[in-house]
């Protein structure tokens, strides 16, 4: 299945289902700071394109509340996510890595961390 693209907002609303499990579409709407929070009907409206999406699914009822879980990971979510910014590059990491190297987003754990996982991957693929 391919992973459904998301927005800001729908990223969001993941990430509150990634956090806290199963919800109602109150409970991810109460979820958001007081200051800044979206209509009931926006959230509503968002959660019901998430199950279109299949990124949501229903999981049972409660009266007339539907409660809803996650389809997919946050992993998978953020693999896509990334795996579009570097489309914008022509598939090159090098600009991302520029970056956050430059502002300082890319501490020398973060490098041990990928070297070790190039490692990892370079005996995976000598071993096949």
């Amino acid at each position: 299945m391919a992973l459904p693209k998301l927005t800001k907002l729908e990223l969001q609303i993941m990430e509150t289902f990634w956090s806290r499990g199963a919800c109602s579409v109150r409970e991810i709407q109460e979820a958001f700071p007081a200051s800044g929070r979206p209509a009931y009907t926006t959230v509503q409206t968002t959660v019901y394109r998430l199950e279109r999406k299949k990124a949501l699914r229903c999981v049972k009822r409660i009266s007339n509340a539907n409660i809803f879980e996650a389809s997919i990971s946050r992993n998978d979510a953020q693999r896509r996510l990334i795996d579009e910014l570097l489309m914008l590059f022509g598939g090159r990491a090098k600009p991302v890595m520029a970056h956050l190297i430059e502002s300082g987003k890319l501490t020398l754990e973060d490098v041990k961390e990928a070297e070790k996982d190039l490692r990892k991957l370079a005996r995976k693929d000598t071993s096949l």
